[in-house]
């Protein structure tokens, strides 16, 4: 039953990546992208914490089209906030006084994702106006966490990713701008991207309990092909 199942996907992927290598008519192979945007941590009562559901979330990625709807890349992103309270990774328990926690300490929390990712792109004429597209792959996620006047909580959590979103084509919208900075820089499109994340990277903390460093995140910024 396996080896028929493998036969079948193999009839069914071979002459699709056959049609995916045939190249656009001069096609840009590499893209460099820029974003930025909110992070939504999946650690239980971060809002308590820090005061807020999200953070700022920062980032960028280079990538190489392999083939006509694919292309494979790595990227990074740094994540960070700040507040008043005993860190989540150190899960320790607020002090209460009226009902209500009191915050003694303050706390810095970073986290530094790297990517490893493959993408499918559903664009399928030259200078289509919008592009889907959709990926995912492997994730290392760094973290440090500081709590004032304790010990520095720093490690790194494999993991993955999940993407999707749409690119803009913003060429067509100032021709003369696209064309100056083709000439200039020698990039052939400008993108307008705007992304949905999810991460997950598990780790154990100081108690023995699961945690989840990853979280959603919700970006926009900027993709030149060239």
């Amino acid at each position: 039953m396996i080896k028929r199942l493998l036969v079948i996907a193999a009839l069914v992927l071979v002459p699709a990546l056959a049609r995916a290598a045939d190249p656009l008519p001069d096609q840009p192979r590499w893209s460099l992208e820029m974003k930025g945007g909110f992070f939504y941590p999946d650690i239980d009562n971060w809002e308590t914490f820090y005061g807020s559901k999200r953070t700022g979330s920062f980032g960028g990625s280079l990538a190489y089209r392999i083939f006509r709807h694919f292309e494979a890349g790595l990227g990074g992103e740094y994540i960070s906030d700040r507040g008043k309270g005993f860190a989540p990774l150190h899960s320790q328990q607020a002090q209460q006084a009226g009902g209500s926690a009191v915050f003694t300490s303050s706390v810095k929390y970073e986290l530094a994702p790297v990517h490893a990712f493959l993408l499918y792109r559903g664009e399928f004429y030259e200078n289509q106006m919008l592009v889907p597209y959709a990926g995912g792959g492997w994730t290392q996620m760094f973290y440090r966490e500081k709590v004032e006047n304790e010990e520095e909580v720093r490690g790194s959590a494999a993991g993955y990713h999940a993407r999707a979103g749409f690119r803009l084509l913003l060429d067509t919208i100032d021709a003369r701008a696209a064309n100056s900075f083709y000439l200039d820089y020698g990039v052939q499109h400008t993108y307008l991207v705007v992304e949905t994340q999810y991460i997950r990277a598990m780790i154990e903390d100081v108690t023995g309990a699961t945690v989840n460093l990853g979280g959603i995140s919700y970006s926009a910024g900027f993709l030149f092909e060239f």
